[in-house]
């Protein structure tokens, strides 16, 4: 099954129907992203994976904004999180890197949100694949997703 058709039956699961959107063009990059939407860069909700100590931690953070791993991310988890690999990200989240969603995983993670995403009306997420993207408010992302709100930006 294709990204973005398993993401749309994670949401299915979830009573979300997203409104996405495809760019064959692709928004693999935050930045990419942004240029196809027409929005500014810090508008876009990209999903980082790290390696945890018993399974993925996923990192939902402006597009404009770095994770403080070392410091910040690990003084919320207890621990420095490792770098996640393609195959990893793959196998822990059912999503490519490039077009991992922040929720919608085929495997239990752990979902961190970052503070700065709340100040928008609407931020942007991959939709499984990394020529989709979808509009959601900051507030419907952390009650779908789970998310824990945490100040983890460089």
């Amino acid at each position: 099954m294709e990204g973005h058709e398993l993401w749309l039956s994670q949401c299915n699961g979830l009573g979300f129907e997203p409104e996405a959107r495809h760019y064959a063009e692709g928004t693999r990059t935050s930045q990419d992203a942004a240029d196809q939407l027409g929005c500014d860069v810090a508008h876009i909700a990209k999903s980082i994976v790290f390696s945890g100590e018993v399974g993925a931690i996923i990192v939902i953070t402006s597009g404009s904004n770095r994770v403080d791993r070392k410091r910040k991310l690990k003084r919320v988890l207890g621990y420095k999180p490792g770098i996640a690999t393609p195959e990893y990200v793959l196998e822990s989240t059912g999503f490519e890197v490039g077009g991992v969603p922040p929720f919608g995983h085929t495997k239990p993670v752990r979902i961190l949100m970052d503070e700065d995403l709340t100040q928008y009306d609407i931020v942007w997420g991959a939709g499984g694949t990394a020529q989709t993207v979808f509009p959601i408010s900051p507030e419907e992302l952390i009650s779908i997703s789970g998310a824990e709100l945490a100040d983890v930006k460089q």
